[in-house]
């Protein structure tokens, strides 16, 4: 009894009948209107209350078919994910590359992976690597199938690499920042061109080719200390919006930092770099 009592639909239901009985009765009190109009006229206030009733039903239907979509939705790109993770562990370069790929493709369609994507794609980075080029007085890279296996794995980093691009929004666009932990990562071709970075981070990492901040807006600290970069470091019209550490960091080509813009001195201290470098323009200003 308690339950029909709550029912919408008995409640509905009698508060149409009361419309149209309140309705007819207010009409018949016009002597003008005859019966059967007043009748009619109080039928349509009641079954308006009655469409009113089907549309709330209507409305919540729909809201429950999404929230169920939805959750569908989330456990699909739950287990994705946990498919990906998986697969970035394989032995074969190429299930590796798709594994990031498929990461990649969640962060686009499912914003809330983002931070996570670029954290597992910057852990990735940070896992063990020995390569000709990074080790060259090694004594093992005799070992034909061993270089050709460093060669593979250089690739698949490469794709780590651009994947954390194109995953990070655009300079000078609005929303969510995201931050980049490179830590004792090593790089090979690190390119952010005209990308929007939160908080970066990449003490004690080692660059192979180039670290490419060419339009680059970075709007969290960053910090570059204890890193030796063998190529470039490119800082075009770089924009650094808070405090910049460089500390014990060695470039071994020309830094221009004329071209970048600082919110603040950035800190030197120990810090080496290639004969032609232009040091840093203090103040915001742009040289």
């Amino acid at each position: 009894m308690r339950r029909l009592l709550r029912s919408p639909l008995l409640w509905t239901l009698l508060s149409s009948v009361a419309v149209l009985v309140g309705v007819t009765a207010w009409l018949l009190t016009d002597r003008a209107t005859s019966r059967g109009d007043a009748l009619k006229t109080g039928a349509l206030a009641g079954g308006a209350i009655a469409a009113l009733y089907g549309l709330w039903l209507n409305d919540r239907r729909r809201r429950t078919e999404e929230d169920r979509h939805e959750i569908e939705r989330s456990r699909i790109s739950d287990e994705r994910f946990a498919k990906s993770i998986e697969l970035l562990g394989n032995d074969a370069d190429q299930v590796r590359v798709g594994a990031m790929h498929s990461l990649a493709g969640l962060a686009r369609t499912r914003p809330e992976y983002r931070q996570t994507v670029l954290d597992v794609l910057c852990a990735y980075l940070r896992r063990p690597f020995e390569h000709p080029k990074f080790d060259p007085d090694a004594d093992y890279w005799g070992d034909g199938e061993r270089k050709a296996a460093a060669e593979r794995e250089r690739l698949v980093r490469r794709a780590a690499e651009r994947l954390i691009r194109d995953i990070l929004p655009h300079s000078g666009t609005t929303g969510p920042t995201f931050s980049l932990n490179l830590s004792d990562a090593r790089l090979d071709k690190l390119g952010l061109l005209g990308r929007r970075v939160g908080w970066f981070g990449a003490d004690r990492c080692e660059v192979l080719t180039y670290l490419d901040l060419t339009d680059t807006q970075l709007s969290g600290k960053f910090l570059l200390e204890n890193v030796t970069i063998h190529g470039e470091f490119v800082l075009t019209r770089a924009s650094f919006e808070r405090k910049v550490s460089l500390d014990n960091t060695v470039v071994e080509t020309a830094v221009d930092f004329s071209v970048a813009t600082f919110a603040e001195p950035p800190s030197l201290e120990g810090a080496k770099f290639a004969a032609g470098s232009t040091l840093p323009v203090a103040s915001g200003d742009s040289g």
